[in-house]
């Protein structure tokens, strides 16, 4: 784990989002990791949160045993100043609408209409700043019939198709472990933030978990449309490229394998022992052979630990690697360079997403206590008033 490194020419110090305001609005995962990675290249967000009790993600998951603060919170709320608004009350409604003339986005992920019923609706904050670009992560979308469903990222996962295709054939359909929708449309409400922003017109932003992950599933939506193809179960294994998958070593640990590129594959096969077999000569050829090349495969992996498999396939200039734990990921050295885990004030976290040479984000701080700003972004609000 590496401090977070400086920036090497005090010139380029300076993070390329700093002349950006965000007001987050939002709650526990997708909306807040929007924002996140506004702030992480130098956005002020500024974190809006109700006084009772603050964001969701406040009493989820693991605790900092340093401070009580939950690990979800810290993550996904760091770089933010954090200050409570009662927006149900003219006083909270007021100092909003003072911030969003001040601010460049607005993100929430109320249910559809939410903004609206407090009053606070695009055209309300439009009246404000003209230039506001709202950005609105919902389950489902701004429009249509399933708008004012909940919606959270399990829905997601099983309307979108992965939950379908995830898991062993024969078996039940697999949510992922991790907050893995969530995390994707975070992402892509970023970047469709900024596709805003850079445009310079006011406007919405309907970013919705289904449509984040449906991204996600590729050639598999044309596959179906023009085909009538649907895709099954198949644990690790994809339909078109052959051997991918894991598979057990000597020691017991395992090698996740991917053969898609063909010339990769042609050297996997002279690495196994079979390359002038005519069977697995063509992609069609191992795709119709697949449970013998996959059982070959296996056997092989099964004769030599997970290094030696790995160091062989290395050789070969092909794709392996050693199914990680978060252990491995702490202790493995080009995550290590690359600063993937980084210490922000004292709670390990992963790094920034993308690294810009000259013009890095910077880590400054993980989430902050229930409304340790507030004094401080009411009292700015107060003097640009007088001014």
């Amino acid at each position: 784990m590496n401090d977070q490194p400086a920036p090497s020419d005090p010139a380029e110090a300076r993070p390329p989002l700093a002349d950006l305001r965000v007001l987050d609005l939002a709650t526990v995962f997708a909306g807040p990791g929007c924002a996140r990675h506004l702030a992480d290249f130098g956005a002020d967000v500024i974190k809006v949160e109700r006084p009772d009790g603050g964001d969701t993600s406040r009493n989820v998951g693991w605790r900092d045993p340093a401070d009580d603060q939950t690990l979800f919170w810290k993550f996904a709320n760091r770089n933010k100043r954090t200050i409570t608004l009662d927006l149900k009350s003219d006083e909270g409604r007021a100092h909003l609408l003072q911030l969003v003339a001040t601010a460049d986005v607005l993100v929430e992920n109320f249910r559809p209409g939410k903004l609206e019923a407090l009053g606070l609706g695009p055209d309300v904050l439009w009246e404000r700043n003209p230039k506001l670009v709202v950005t609105r992560v919902t389950g489902f979308g701004q429009t249509g019939p399933y708008r004012n469903r909940p919606g959270f990222a399990t829905v997601a996962e099983a309307m979108a198709g992965f939950a379908g295709l995830n898991g062993e054939a024969g078996r039940p359909p697999l949510l992922p472990p991790i907050a893995l929708t969530d995390e994707l449309t975070a992402v892509a409400a970023a970047f469709a933030t900024m596709v805003a922003v850079h445009s310079g017109v006011g406007q919405v932003v309907d970013v919705s978990l289904v449509e984040s992950l449906l991204q996600m599933m590729g050639p598999l939506v044309s596959a179906y449309g023009l085909l009538g193809y649907l895709m099954p179960r198949m644990g690790s294994r994809l339909p078109y490229t052959v051997p991918r998958s894991c598979y057990e070593c000597s020691d017991g640990r395992w090698v996740a394998v991917s053969t898609t590129a063909d010339a990769v594959a042609r050297r996997v096969m002279q690495l196994i022992g079979v390359g002038d077999d005519e069977r697995f000569a063509t992609f069609e050829g191992r795709t119709a052979n697949s449970d013998e090349l996959d059982g070959l495969m296996a056997a092989w992996m099964a004769q030599r630990t997970a290094v030696d498999a790995v160091v062989a396939f290395e050789q070969a200039e092909a794709a392996a690697a050693i199914v990680y734990d978060m252990a491995d990921i702490y202790a493995d050295p080009h995550l290590q360079a690359r600063g993937a885990v980084v210490d922000v004030g004292g709670m390990p976290q992963q790094g920034l997403i993308a690294k810009l040479s000259k013009t890095p984000g910077v880590l400054r701080w993980s989430g902050r206590p229930l409304g340790s700003d507030t004094a401080e972004v009411l009292a700015e609000l107060e003097r640009e008033r007088d001014l």
